[in-house]
């Protein structure tokens, strides 16, 4: 019995080749260079389209389920959700938000979906796939965690940004604000300059702000989990009431994050409705 305990303790993983193993993503291939295309991260993708179809069932359930009488309180729920998100639109587009307001809403739900899965036992997935007979492969459920996932999202964002500009002041209207804004059409290379970097800024920023708050979180717990490793009272006490504060904490960051990235597309859109 020493000599199988023994055995073990020295198979187990270190706290950094723990943390190591959690944070790699389940993928086709090797990625061989810090931006590969050719590598997909697969979790990323599963849960992101996962969540996705989710979001959108609940909100298709929600509106089956609408009547005009007094309300129950999921449905009560979520017409507090719509109302916030139209109030913000209305604040911050003004033009046609037909299609803007739904696609916050849209935003909204699927990043606070996705930011919750943070919420999952850090080693459920290994245990079911240990269960299963599956080893343990890297495998990651946090698609916001993923900078490829949040920085895909802010690339959307970017698209919708520029079809707005097109579409509200014209393909001419458009480049002429490019090279003429804000210093007037006599700096129009300096302008022009100014415009691009402002866009790639605006996209990766978005992207980064939300992927940053959201690892360090998915960081937090995983060190958390390692204080129950701890074979001391110290451990375990500290794993249970540092996991409790920080998981309730976490609620705040996991809605507020899914806050600020829809209410920055609402600004980006409503600056697109804007003229120089």
């Amino acid at each position: 019995m020493t000599n199988t305990v023994e055995t073990a303790a020295e198979h187990a993983p270190t706290a950094g080749e723990y943390i190591q193993h959690h944070l790699g993503h389940l993928t086709q291939g090797h990625q061989s260079f810090v931006v590969d295309f050719h590598v997909w991260n697969l979790d990323t993708i599963l849960w992101s389209v996962t969540l996705g179809v989710i979001g959108c069932l609940i909100m298709w359930t929600a509106a089956r389920r609408a009547t005009a009488g007094v309300p129950g309180r999921f449905q009560a729920f979520v017409e507090m959700i719509v109302e916030m998100v139209e109030d913000q639109s209305k604040a911050i587009v003004h033009g046609d938000r037909r299609f803007i307001a739904p696609l916050a809403l849209t935003v909204f739900v699927w990043v606070v979906l996705m930011n919750a899965m943070d919420f999952l036992p850090v080693d459920m997935f290994a245990a079911l796939f240990r269960a299963l007979g599956m080893g343990e492969p890297h495998f990651r459920s946090v698609p916001t965690a993923d900078l490829n996932g949040t920085m895909g999202m802010s690339l959307g964002v970017l698209a919708v940004v520029l079809y707005y500009n097109v579409k509200v002041k014209g393909i001419g209207g458009w480049v002429h604000e490019l090279f003429a804004a804000p210093f007037g059409i006599y700096m129009a290379p300096f302008n022009l300059l100014l415009n691009v970097i402002e866009y790639v800024a605006r996209t990766v920023s978005l992207g980064m702000r939300l992927f940053g708050n959201m690892y360090a979180g998915e960081l937090l717990f995983l060190l958390i989990a390692l204080l129950g490793s701890m074979a001391t009272v110290f451990g375990f006490v500290g794993h249970v009431i540092a996991g409790s504060i920080w998981a309730i904490f976490h609620i705040l960051i996991v809605v507020l994050q899914a806050f600020i990235f829809m209410m920055l597309t609402l600004v980006y859109i409503g600056q697109a409705h804007e003229s120089h």
